[in-house]
């Protein structure tokens, strides 16, 4: 069976791309060693300290007793018994985020955060003037010399080819793969290194006794869409080291947000809270599915005679409603001095960053981890709202 890929001529100037991958290693850990030198070296455990906490960051010297994120703190306590355990701080890391974020801006004119703590560069261009790998080389030293935290990279002619790269080059490394080197770089490494194969894809890949990446390579494109569905032919891609998704462009305007015009002016303060509560819940639903986290919060308020107001409030990088909910809370009493009628109120969420793990592992139980988890899919399936606080449901007053 033919596996060959028609590539166009756009497609041909994207293959000749130079797209760098950065990541801060072991960040939140690295963040609290910058912080207290005493832990530099010594196993450490960040997240909950209770008997039903989980495992938000884990240094490498835990990594090697078999401990990994989201794992229970009780079992890898167990697993590192000499592991030092902290406490996450969520204002903290989020200030080390917007600091590299800042170095990164500076330095590269399309730059793309993809996490709290991941970042791609396209590059593409500068290297008849610069040298990309000496110029991505050079950023990474100022972030290790200006603001204290070690970083990896990877550098190639895509996004996937460059994250792998960089996972390879922790830690505190970095590592070019070359146009045209793509598959052989990917060949050897085990199927679960691709970005978009997690745990049960590879599980069924291993299932199929595809172990390694060259296995993948070497597949019928046919056979991996009827196994994998849709994304086998984007797995078949990646595989063979084919990516054309672009590096979008950081902005700090991106948002989510929703508004309210009331059929009545109204001054119920327990209708308004409701309605806030409701719009915060679907805002921080919306942030989860996308997947991304707010870094600002901003509230809105148009009053009877159309004077309105807006307060905001930088936030650590979350998209979990019980972060956001008293900060919303906060602003609207902030806000609401006139105690006139109210015609209008707004929630907003940006400084959007892309976030698949939830930061609120350092204080969240398992059960409540998996109850918000539970509520996402729920709604998900069934339409927004569907299960919500009941402090958000409408009472029928106010409007």
């Amino acid at each position: 069976m033919n596996n060959n890929v028609n590539i166009t001529n756009n497609q041909m100037e994207a293959l000749c791309r130079q797209v760098v991958h950065m990541d801060l290693d072991s960040f939140f850990v690295s963040v609290e060693r910058l912080k207290d030198s005493r832990l530099e070296g010594r196993p450490l455990l960040i997240g909950g300290t209770g008997e039903r906490a989980v495992v938000a960051a884990c240094s490498y010297e835990t990594r090697a007793c078999g401990v990994h994120s989201a794992m229970p703190m009780k079992l890898a306590r167990r697993l590192c018994p000499e592991a030092i355990v902290m406490n996450g701080d969520h204002e903290r890391y989020s200030h080390y985020s917007r600091e590299v974020s800042s170095l990164i801006r500076e330095a590269v004119p399309v730059f793309e955060q993809a996490s709290i703590d991941e970042f791609y560069l396209d590059m593409t261009g500068m290297e008849r003037f610069f040298g990309t790998f000496t110029l991505a080389s050079e950023l990474r030293q100022r972030v290790a010399k200006e603001i204290g935290l070690p970083l990896s990279f990877g550098l190639s002619t895509s996004k996937t080819v460059s994250k792998v790269a960089t996972g390879e080059a922790k830690p505190n490394g970095q590592l070019r793969v070359e146009a045209g080197t793509e598959k052989p770089f990917l060949a050897p490494l085990p199927v679960g290194r691709l970005p978009m194969v997690g745990e049960k894809t590879a599980s069924m890949l291993q299932g199929m006794g595809v172990n390694r990446i060259q296995t993948l390579q070497q597949m019928p494109v046919r056979l991996l869409e009827r196994a994998l569905g849709q994304n086998g032919r984007s797995i078949w891609e990646r595989a063979n080291g084919i990516d054309l998704t672009p590096v979008e462009p950081y902005q700090e305007q991106k948002s989510v947000s929703s508004e309210e015009t009331f059929t009545h002016d109204t001054a119920d303060i327990a209708f308004l809270r409701a309605r806030l509560i409701a719009m915060t819940e679907a805002l921080s639903q919306q942030l989860r599915r996308m997947p991304k986290l707010t870094g600002c919060v901003t509230v809105k308020i148009r009053y009877a005679d159309f004077d309105t107001r807006t307060r905001q409030q930088t936030v650590p990088y979350t998209a979990s409603d019980q972060r956001l909910l008293p900060v919303v809370h906060h602003l609207f009493d902030r806000l609401y001095e006139r105690r006139l009628m109210i015609r209008l109120i707004g929630v907003r969420f940006s400084h959007l960053v892309g976030g698949h793990e939830p930061l609120d592992l350092f204080q969240d139980r398992q059960e409540a981890i998996r109850l918000t988890q539970a509520i996402d899919r729920l709604n998900a399936r069934f339409g927004d709202r569907t299960v919500a606080r009941a402090a958000g449901q409408p009472s029928g007053r106010g409007r």
